[in-house]
């Protein structure tokens, strides 16, 4: 379990919504949208790890590319120790969005091939006017030493080093700007098991160091379980469950969170009493009435199709707090 002391709220996330429109047609007319994000809420505090879980296709990245500035919302509000980043102008949001960073997934497309490490964890800072060129070498060198990477790497590109080393250029990249934020997306899910290991011990060490907060994107329960205070489920772009990543992945209440541990490979063998699901994940483009997951779910009523769940406290005795969106809770975490 993580004892992080957690400070005070950075991020808010009010209903944010972020739409893709389809264009058909030889005049490109929009004729609907995939609804990527579709309503989500979140709070993210310093020095916390939150992770954001789900199938692929759920929203997660998209919510993080929101947040960071790559992909523009249709509506809700994003702000960052309640100042706004958004809607507000570029210029205007500029300052602010230095504070959040991101670490992508694939670590060799995200860095630029033509640019050697020195150019890419210096060439932002001289941008923004933060280090002057004549400091440039010792303001990487210092970078690759809390990742920990030889100062000979300094005059090498990206080909030349393996997954693992191009991830902590990366992460240095990422920490150059002093962020409060980082949002990781699937940042240690390319990797082979004993680097991924090390990655994550040192992007726990950075948010020691630094009062870090994290926005980790994962599939992988495991890893969210080891580097988490928080865990948000989400499916068809908005939150079905949220707590802490103990109270939900050690007792989880909604159908879709059993539905995601059930799937994790047993030591030994098929576990008892595993929920696999039936029917295919509908499209975002035109997503179920009622509850999003009332299509899949082994425990869905009439009603389900009907009423749209709201995200509320849940408090039972035996089961920790969180909030759910499911109006069958009470009866199925009995």
């Amino acid at each position: 379990m993580l004892t992080d002391r957690i400070d005070k709220p950075l991020l808010q996330v009010r209903d944010l919504k972020t739409w893709f429109p389809i264009k058909r047609g030889v005049l490109a007319r929009t004729h609907g949208h995939v609804r990527a994000v579709d309503g989500v809420s979140l709070e993210v505090h310093a020095g916390e790890t939150v992770g954001l879980v789900g199938e692929s296709g759920c929203g997660k990245t998209t919510l993080g590319r929101t947040v960071i500035g790559l992909e523009k919302p249709r509506s809700g509000e994003i702000r960052l120790d309640g100042t706004p980043l958004w809607p507000v102008s570029h210029d205007e949001s500029l300052p602010w969005r230095r504070r959040i960073q991101m670490v992508f997934q694939d670590p060799y497309s995200s860095l630029n091939p033509r640019l050697t490490v020195l150019d890419t964890l210096t060439e932002g800072l001289i941008e923004h006017r933060l280090i002057k060129s004549r400091d440039r070498r010792d303001a990487a060198v210092r970078l690759l030493k809390e990742v920990g990477v030889d100062e000979d790497a300094l005059h090498r590109y990206p080909h030349e080093f393996s997954g693992g080393q191009r991830q902590r250029i990366s992460i240095a990249r990422a920490i150059a700007f002093r962020p409060d934020i980082v949002v990781c997306d699937e940042a240690v899910s390319a990797l082979d098991v004993s680097v991924r290991a090390q990655v994550l011990n040192l992007l726990l060490d950075l948010r020691r160091q630094h009062s870090l907060a994290y926005i980790f994107i994962s599939h992988d329960l495991g890893v969210v379980r080891h580097i988490a205070h928080r865990v948000f489920v989400m499916y068809l772009g908005v939150i079905m469950e949220e707590g802490s990543v103990d109270a939900v992945l050690d007792w989880p209440v909604h159908p879709y969170t059993r539905a995601l541990l059930s799937a994790v490979p047993a030591p030994f063998g098929e576990r008892k009493g595993r929920l696999v699901l039936s029917g295919e994940v509908p499209s975002p483009a035109n997503p179920p009435s009622g509850c999003r997951f009332h299509t899949r779910c082994p425990w869905a009523k009439d009603e389900c199709s009907r009423t749209v769940p709201p995200l509320e406290t849940y408090s039972v005795a035996d089961v920790p707090e969180r909030r759910v969106a499911c109006i069958r809770k009470a009866e199925i975490s009995r």
